[in-house]
């Protein structure tokens, strides 16, 4: 073999040398890589918040759409309230007069009423002294004439107004000491009663208009508009679903080979297909209880292979990743303890 042909054979050899040798080092260190990180498969969580008006009455307006960004407080819709602000105005009035019954009980009788009590009172013990008298003249004139000059039912007569007066005069008598002494506790007590039965049912009526108008408990985007103004609105009826998007999480799972290598607050990166740049993020909860993996986590573990979940709480201000999207949680796993 010449001399040049036995060169060229020496320096492919040292190539293919130098090609081996760079391509064990590698798999080395990929290998090495790949024992120090833990890759999870799972999905953006999602979160749902089901709205319903808390009253049978007719949807008036809704005022947001799919996709709309809602703050928490935010009003979506409100019914038609004019039943209830009849109601209201009813229980206000009702309120009102009751307040003037208790009043008036409380403040007792009047110096004029009570002075009016004891004419009254007065005029009938007069009717009853004067029918004593006319009794007594009666009795004396049928003495006297021994039966001929009186009847003796004008006589009956003349007693029984005798006892109806008397009885009418210790009626009003005790009717007067009554109106002085002023309304029993008893009636007080029970007007108070009404009143407060009467403005617990205008705070009833106050509260329904409150919930005539639905409110977002929270910051979320509305997922679905399920009912539209004109329909019937119950508490079984949901208006709106809001999906919440903050704060935001990973569910993912972790064999229970890897579980030693997952710790809370463990740093995460997560990427999603067609997202340039990984989104940061930290374990956030580790489930004490394994299950079986969930069919909508692609792993290239069995599915029937034990898992248990794990939270990567994620920081994602800009909304790179969205709700339900399937994502790939790569941890760079501690020192086996």
């Amino acid at each position: 073999m010449a001399p040049k042909h036995k060169k060229i054979v020496v320096v492919i050899a040292v190539l293919v040398v130098a090609v081996g040798a760079a391509t064990l080092l590698w798999r080395h260190f990929q290998s090495k890589r790949n024992a120090d990180e833990v890759v999870l498969y799972g999905n953006v969580d999602i979160r749902q918040v089901s709205l319903a008006f808390n009253a049978n009455e007719r949807i008036a307006e809704l005022l947001v759409q799919e996709g709309d960004r809602v703050k928490a407080g935010q009003l979506l819709g409100r019914l038609d309230l004019r039943t209830l602000r009849l109601h209201e105005q009813e229980s206000q009035a009702r309120i009102a007069a009751q307040e003037q019954v208790l009043a008036r009980l409380k403040n007792g009788s009047r110096p004029q009423e009570i002075q009016e009590s004891q004419a009254r009172t007065r005029a009938a013990e007069a009717d009853a002294q004067l029918a004593v008298e006319n009794l007594n003249r009666l009795e004396a004139t049928f003495k006297s004439t021994e039966g001929q000059g009186v009847a003796r039912s004008e006589l009956d007569a003349a007693r029984a107004k005798v006892r109806s007066s008397q009885a009418q005069a210790e009626a009003l008598r005790r009717s007067s000491e009554l109106v002085a002494q002023g309304p029993r506790n008893e009636d007080v007590k029970q007007a108070e009663a009404q009143l407060n039965a009467a403005r617990a049912e205008l705070a009833l009526t106050q509260r329904q208009l409150q919930e005539g108008e639905l409110k977002s408990p929270v910051d979320a985007v509305v997922r679905s508009r399920l009912m539209e103004p004109g329909d019937m609105a119950s508490p079984q009826k949901p208006v709106f679903a809001l999906a919440i998007s903050h704060p935001k999480w990973i569910r993912a799972y972790v064999t229970g080979e890897d579980l030693h290598r997952v710790k809370p607050g463990q740093p995460a990166s997560v990427q999603a297909d067609g997202l340039r740049r990984a989104v940061p993020g930290s374990i956030g909860y580790i489930s004490s209880v394994a299950e079986f993996t969930p069919k909508t986590v692609q792993t290239e573990e069995l599915r029937t292979s034990l898992v248990y979940e794990v939270r990567v709480n994620i920081d994602d201000p800009d909304d790179a990743l969205r709700l339900g999207q399937p994502v790939t949680v790569r941890l760079n796993s501690l020192q086996r303890q």
